[in-house]
């Protein structure tokens, strides 16, 4: 079932029609910021050919140089403006988070005799928080993800080095996301809708749908552990088939029904050939480290400079565009031209010339080096399309080395028994290979390759030399959320105890893998591709039980008994409100005791077993018979923050606690509510 956001539930149609409108808004979404890429593109590059950067080689540099330079500069100019704007939406959100910390403990609780709903807990808002400001807080939520597509839409539309899948994909999950606000708000089940959207943003951007199902379970599903169930992933999974085909189909709409890019007739001449593909699968392996290194590096330097130099953060991606546009002088290719550069290097489009093996090799280093600086500048895209860039590159490369070497009339190398392909089928091998290696996504990259060839024959190789780049660098990459960071930063002195508690629980993650963290070798895959980014949907839950106070969740309708209550009246009312406790106060409802039914069985054996007047048995002699039974471990206050309040209940190993006021005068220990775990969940 969905709970909507008046608390009711939806039912099962609900999960159609929420995966449907994910599916329909992204596809919506991602065409829009296509279009939006090329129309900034037609004003920054007005009368210049769609037939990719190549063109640039046949001009003179001194006709060029200044729109080359100064265009993915201008780009980086508007996007540092576009970031400075993110940055102060996010740190209004910090201080939010401040203020939640420090406020006032006097929040004002519920009157003792206050009724509420029994079996029904929603999170209600603070009458301290007006609407305006609720309003206000949605805005900054919606405003943030619009403002970082519009910064992608310049970065791309300006030839920066970067791809437009990644930020198709996060266009997917914030619409997943605002979606789930609506019809669901609990975190834990909103990992579906982000599964989804991550789909529909694969599927509309390469309008292949099939892929962007397989790259939502590698890079949602299976990295996530909110979605463990079998009933869970089923849903899962439809709402991710759901999305991906209507995104898709919205995509065709929009952009036509052309794949990104021409796809050359695939060649597999040998099943000798294989040993050829494997080693290309490690070479293309050896190219990603290299990329995520360099990334990994150009962000550690862009890091210094800004702290120990003290440059301001507004001007890296200004430096980064405009070093862009030096290397482009020399590299036209690196520029961001939608896939018609691959189609170049591919020797895929008629009257084109093919890029010799020195200058495709080349191209692959200052490939790695723009997009490397685009990405620790603080330019928007992802590397989606540089990693098919790179690949393709490499295996056109690695193609023409091997023909040159076995396949001519007059071989370097003599195989009489062994036929070759063209590069260009090395080049697509060689394009899903670099990006599984670079973005850990192996079966997403088969897939993809497998929709857009529409060739079998494709598979063995495909398989073959992904496995190998993937296997090779997954041992120096992890996946990460980039929340853990900023929560470690921002908690404070008082709460950090609890957050290692919690981040250690709910990560889920053996010792090796703590260690591994730790381990300045490994490469942090968010830091490459933010799309790739775990959304800790443990995390989130720890932070809104962190936000919600005891007030907000404890049930205020209860059953209280006296100590001369007969025991058999207890256990009565104890079922007939349906409570598996009761809490034992005096005759001002100050709490002295709590009393459960597991007591009561445990007593009653007891008691049967020694006397014949169990039924006029009163609390008091339970509570008395050993001295621990009736106890209260432990006790809430109104003021207390749900989070403070589980670790509480952890420690002591129950399963609800009375709430009681505290710093009041005359009235400390008075029982005003209980918490259990029942509401709690409920509630998060």
């Amino acid at each position: 079932m969905i709970i909507g956001i008046d608390g009711h539930e939806v039912g099962n149609s609900g999960v159609i029609i929420s995966s449907c409108l994910v599916g329909l808004l992204t596809g919506i979404g991602v065409v829009l910021f296509n279009k939006g890429v090329h129309e900034i593109r037609d004003f920054f590059w007005d009368e210049i050919p769609y037939g990719g950067a190549s063109w640039l080689r046949e001009k003179p540099i001194p006709a060029i140089w200044i729109r080359v330079v100064l265009v993915p500069a201008c780009g980086g100019f508007i996007v540092s403006i576009l970031n400075q704007l993110r940055y102060a939406l996010s740190l209004d959100d910090d201080d939010d988070d401040d203020v939640q910390q420090v406020q006032d403990k006097s929040y004002p609780p519920p009157h003792p005799q206050a009724q509420a709903k029994d079996d029904i807990s929603v999170i209600t808002v603070s009458s301290t928080t007006s609407l305006p400001t609720i309003y206000y807080d949605y805005l900054k939520i919606a405003f943030q993800p619009l403002l970082k597509a519009v910064a992608a839409c310049i970065t791309l539309g300006t030839g920066n080095s970067l791809g437009p899948e990644g930020p198709s994909v996060e266009i997917g999950k914030s619409i997943a996301k605002g979606v789930g606000n609506l019809f669901d708000r609990r975190p834990r089940r909103k990992v579906s809708l982000v599964a989804a959207g991550s789909a529909a943003g694969i599927s509309s951007g390469f309008n292949a749908a099939v892929a962007g199902c397989f790259f939502a379970v590698e890079s949602v599903i299976w990295p996530s552990s909110a979605a463990d169930s079998s009933a869970s992933l089923a849903y899962t999974t439809s709402m991710v088939i759901l999305s991906a085909v209507i995104a898709s189909v919205v995509s065709e709409v929009g952009l036509g029904s052309e794949p990104a890019f021409k796809v050359p007739e695939y060649d597999f001449r040998s099943p000798g050939e294989l040993p050829l593909y494997l080693l290309l699968g490690v070479l293309c392996g050896l190219i990603s480290l290299t990329l995520s290194r360099c990334t990994t590096y150009m962000l550690a330097i862009v890091d210094n400079l800004q702290k120990d130099n003290g440059i301001p953060k507004a001007v890296f991606p200004v430096m980064g565009g405009l070093a862009v546009g030096l290397i482009a002088l020399m590299f036209p290719e690196i520029l961001y031209w939608g896939f018609e550069n691959v189609d170049i290097l591919l020797e895929s489009r008629p009257f084109v010339k093919g890029l010799s093996a020195d200058m495709l090799l080349q191209l692959v280093a200052a490939k790695i080096v723009a997009t490397s600086l685009c990405r620790a500048s603080g330019l928007v895209g992802g590397y989606y399309a540089p990693s098919l860039f790179i690949g393709a590159a490499t295996g056109m490369a690695y193609g023409k080395f091997i023909n040159f070497a076995i396949a001519q009339s007059n071989p370097t190398i003599h195989f009489s028994i062994l036929e070759v392909a063209s590069p260009q089928a090395y080049g697509l091998v060689g394009m899903a290979a670099t990006l599984a290696g670079v973005c850990q996504v192996p079966l997403t990259s088969v897939l993809l390759l497998f929709e857009l060839t529409q060739d079998y024959r494709i598979v063995l190789p495909l398989l073959g030399a992904v496995g190998l780049s993937s296997w090779f660098t997954s041992g120096q990459m992890r996946r990460r959320d980039v929340k853990e960071t900023k929560v470690a930063v921002h908690a404070n002195t008082n709460r950090k105890r609890q957050f290692e508690i919690y981040t250690s629980r709910t990560r889920g993650l053996s010792s090796s893998d703590l260690l591994a963290e730790e381990e300045p070798y490994a490469i942090n895959l968010c830091e490459v591709e933010s799309s790739l980014c775990i959304d800790d949907w443990n995390l989130e839950v720890e932070e809104l039980k962190r936000r919600v106070f005891v007030s907000e969740v404890m049930r205020t309708r209860y059953v209280t008994v006296l100590m001369t209550t007969l025991l058999i009246e207890a256990l009565t009312l104890m079922l007939a409100e349906k409570q598996s406790c009761a809490m034992i106060v005096d005759n001002d409802n100050i709490l002295i005791g709590l009393l459960t039914l597991g007591d009561i069985e445990e007593f009653s054996k007891y008691a049967q077993a020694k006397t014949s007047r169990s039924k006029k048995l009163l609390v008091s002699e339970m509570c008395s018979a050993d001295g621990e039974t009736c106890c209260v471990p432990c006790t809430a206050t109104p003021n207390m923050n749900l989070l403070s309040a589980l670790i509480l209940m952890d420690r002591y190993g129950v399963n609800q606690v009375p709430v009681v006021m505290e710093h009041i005068p005359g009235q400390r220990g008075q029982l005003v509510g209980l918490l259990d775990r029942e509401s709690i969940i409920l509630t998060c």
